[in-house]
């Protein structure tokens, strides 16, 4: 598939400056920040930060918007993040002007033909969400899984590992090292280099932070590739170094896959893999990254578990004749099983499309499976959009007006015992807008579409012209919203074209 690495700088720009690029968290379709963008692309005109500003945002601690999606249905959330678009231009123009030497760049991370990166962004002319969506997914496919069987034939093992918490933990001086070399860096702080330039940007919307970078962004996949690439360059040269000190033991047939920061480390013996592993290690650690041990297994059957486990228990366990309850009990053992995977998705997908067309269901059906939707959601975060959907469609099954409301009231209390879960309350308010009963949401975001001419983002600290620019292109699509149905059709909500 063509990636952004072929693509000239233009092509780059107007690639991440599409709505879907900046924000690719799976929000209704009446959030529209494209008028916005394009409006601040035109004013910025490639001018940089300290041009536009009046003061340093840096001293404001939300000059990005940040809202939450739980993990795990406990105590565990994911910070998901609109960047300020302001500094998000800037961000693009810093990048995209730079763009023949990152590219450059990218080549000596991909030398090493033993270690593949199968994550960098995917380029496709489209305006749809979704199908690039769908491409990223068929890529893990195609470049991860059924390599991975492939590679049976010629490894004996692999090690499966990735990193904690990746985003959150990349320190974003790192971001200079991986283009300039950190030596270089450490000794030019102060240069006017691209490395710098993203480095001072992230620190500008981060309230000076120097840990972490944003989540919910094309752009910041891509920047994220350049350290966890630099990465793999490093641990190419710490193996040359071990082959140079263990000359009648070298590591040299193996080959690692690697997905964002998911690892896999094909050798012919684990002795070998492990060895591996141990540099890859303290590579990482070095970048202040480290592996997730919870996710760490070396095994012998290649073949076995180079599919993941929910895909194989769901492909064991399903059978399509069966009732839409057991059906979905079906799918509630899944992700009981493998909470939060892809899975789970997919199968709600599925038994979304199964139901969208169903005309009758027995009332009492409708509450048991409202049930366990519901629980199935509080256990499973990245399934909200079209558990959210399912849910909508169950309660126009129920007759009487106020058995909704009492149903929709319950729903809210069992959910909201949940912390964290801005995500959760847009989706929630996507399936009550045209509903009679009122839902008081506190997300900002939920707030915008009940009319509050409030900003996402903190923008005192830019100049009067860009400022305006703000106040007049909201990030709610007006006609989108009017034309909303109660009801999502599938094409809001699917990724999956069967």
């Amino acid at each position: 598939m063509k990636t952004v690495l072929n693509i000239s700088a233009s092509e780059a720009k107007e690639f991440f400056l599409k709505q879907y690029n900046y924000c690719n968290i799976n929000l209704p379709p009446y959030f529209d920040f494209q008028p916005l963008l394009d409006e601040l692309n035109k004013a910025i005109n490639n001018r940089p930060l300290k041009d536009i500003k009046s003061k340093n945002p840096k001293d404001c601690e939300d000059a990005n918007y940040k809202f939450y999606s739980n993990k795990d249905g406990a105590y565990s959330w994911r910070p998901l993040q609109l960047v300020n678009p302001a500094i998000y231009i800037c961000l693009v123009d810093a990048i995209t002007n730079a763009w023949t030497e990152i590219l450059e760049r990218f080549k000596e991370f991909r030398a090493n033909n033993n270690i593949v990166c199968c994550s960098i962004p995917i380029y496709r002319k489209t305006k749809r969400k979704n199908i690039l969506t769908k491409k990223t997914i068929l890529n893990w496919w195609e470049e991860i899984e059924q390599k991975s069987i492939e590679y049976s034939l010629e490894y004996g093992c692999f090690f499966n590992t990735d990193v904690v918490d990746c985003y959150g933990s990349i320190y974003t001086h790192s971001i200079p090292w991986a283009l300039k070399g950190k030596t270089y860096s450490k000794a030019h702080r102060n240069e006017d280099n691209v490395g710098n330039t993203i480095d001072a940007l992230i620190q500008a919307m981060s309230y000076g932070q120097t840990n972490g970078i944003p989540q919910g962004s094309t752009l910041f996949d891509f920047i994220a590739e350049m350290v966890l690439g630099y990465a793999d360059m490093k641990l190419t040269k710490r193996i040359e170094e071990y082959n140079n000190e263990h000359v009648n033991d070298k590591i040299e047939h193996y080959k690692i896959l690697r997905y964002r920061d998911d690892y896999r480390i094909f050798a012919d013996i684990q002795e070998k893999a492990v060895i591996i592993a141990k540099l890859l290690s303290e590579v990482l650690q070095g970048l202040n990254l480290r592996m997730n041990s919870k996710k760490t297994f070396l095994t012998t059957d290649v073949v076995r578990d180079a599919v993941k486990p929910d895909k194989l228990f769901w492909n064991e366990s399903k059978q399509s004749e069966e009732s839409l309850q057991k059906h979905l009990l079906l799918i509630h053992s899944l992700a009981e099983k493998y909470p939060n995977s892809g899975s789970v998705s997919r199968a709600l997908d599925e038994f979304y499309i199964k139901i969208y067309k169903t005309k009758k269901i027995k009332e009492s059906n409708t509450k048991v499976m409202i049930s366990i939707i519901v629980d199935i959601m509080y256990k499973n975060p990245r399934i909200y959009p079209i558990a959210c959907s399912i849910l909508a469609k169950l309660l126009h099954f129920i007759r009487k007006p106020k058995d909704i409301g009492i149903v929709l009231n319950s729903i809210v209390q069992k959910l909201y015992k949940v912390p964290n879960v801005g995500h959760l309350q847009v989706w929630l308010q996507r399936i009550t807008l045209k509903s009679l009963h009122k839902i008081q949401f506190s997300e900002k975001l939920c707030e915008l579409i009940e009319g509050s001419p409030n900003s996402l983002w903190n923008i005192d600290w830019l100049k009067g012209d860009i400022k305006k620019i703000f106040a007049s292109n909201s990030p709610i699509n007006q006609k989108i919203l009017d034309k909303t149905e109660s009801l999502p059709s599938p094409k809001e909500i699917r990724i999956f074209e069967y």
